[in-house]
């Protein structure tokens, strides 16, 4: 992978390559772009068919921070941050110690926080050698395990979009196909079946799938069959990239909402969805609920004013779907759009003082 290349085509500020030997430590810590304050995004533990892959997901992932953030008015820019290993045979104290070291050299530029294969306690251990951290357990004050307030987001998110598929945002009677049920969208089918939805879901985790059909009396199907089932909105709350040219074809939604990163496989699906007629909740807008959590921690947390703002995740995504009305383009790109805007006048504000 050619690096500046890639940092210059999409204005990245800074890449540091972390090493320990004594721990085995590989990382990669990516700051996109601080216009609206320091960089805020999760460290990622993951086991990377190569150097580039993890190259370029933590390029991508930091950037899409960016856009979170200043769609959700927070004054954060977007960093991120992965760990090269398997996080089940890998991880040890010492390197999560020596990674918190590399985020204290910062000073502040990036704050860190729990990600895919990192946990609340691993934060904990981070925060030995940093202040530069959020998410930690409550003993510190903070608020664990952010999973709550992304589920509460999507909800939110979910809703405005039915208000604007249906008529209205009660989803009482509608049928939600949820897509992966793991923390998160444990969660959100919580919710959902409060309110009187009906669920049909799928995961390769088959006792977690048991779990829910009994909790919340959903539907199984197999995650191969979850694309062409017959419902109302479409949650993808798993892996990205499952909105792609094999899967529309199949959809029966007229929603998609869910709480997955990278829904988009590209970003011309998304003129395709909209062009089909299938209204497509931006992801990184209404998954945003646990970095909107998060970021609340670095005022002293209170929780009920950090899901206060998260709530707010239900007028932004109706914005967004007046932004694409009003421009006549895609939902996806009235996000960028509404994201690129506040990050503009910040930077014209700063330049005129």
């Amino acid at each position: 992978m050619e690096i500046f290349q890639s940092m210059v085509q999409d204005d990245y500020e800074e890449v540091l390559f972390c090493q320990d030997k004594r721990s085995g430590l590989k990382a990669i810590i990516a700051i996109h772009d601080t216009t609206l304050g320091p960089a805020l995004g999760g460290a990622r533990m993951w086991n990377y068919a190569s150097d580039d892959a993890a190259i370029e997901d933590v390029l991508r992932l930091a950037r899409g921070m960016t856009y979170k953030h200043a769609v959700s008015s927070l004054n954060f820019g977007g960093g991120k941050s992965v760990i090269l290993g398997d996080p089940k045979k890998d991880k040890n104290v010492e390197m999560l110690r020596a990674f918190g070291r590399y985020i204290q050299h910062l000073n502040g530029r990036y704050i860190t926080a729990e990600d895919v294969g990192t946990t609340v306690e691993d934060m904990d251990i981070i925060h030995q050698e940093t202040k530069y951290v959020s998410g930690k357990s409550a003993k510190y004050g903070s608020s664990g395990n952010p999973s709550p307030a992304t589920a509460f987001g999507v909800y939110q998110g979910m809703k405005a979009a039915a208000r604007e598929a249906f008529g209205s945002d009660s989803l009482e009677g509608k049928t939600v196909a949820v897509q992966g049920v793991g923390n998160v969208a444990n969660v959100l089918c919580d919710y959902l079946h409060k309110e009187g939805a009906q669920l049909i879901v799928t995961d390769i985790n088959k006792e977690a799938v048991r779990k829910v059909v009994e909790q919340y009396n959903a539907k199984a199907v197999d995650p191969k069959d979850i694309y062409g089932v017959r419902c109302d909105i479409y949650a993808p709350c798993a892996l990205g990239a499952t909105i792609n040219d094999e899967t529309i074809v199949r959809l029966q939604a007229k929603v998609i909402a869910g709480a997955a990163n990278n829904q988009l496989k590209e970003a011309r699906i998304g003129d395709l969805i909209h062009n089909m007629g299938i209204l497509y909740a931006p992801d990184y807008v209404i998954n945003a609920g646990g970095v909107i959590n998060i970021a609340d921690e670095l005022d002293g947390y209170d929780r009920e004013r950090a899901f206060n703002k998260v709530k707010e995740i239900y007028n932004t995504t109706s914005l967004i779907f007046e932004i694409s009305k009003r421009d006549g383009i895609p939902t996806y790109m009235a996000a960028d759009r509404l994201a690129e805007e506040r990050i503009h006048s910040r930077r014209k504000a700063s330049c005129e003082v």
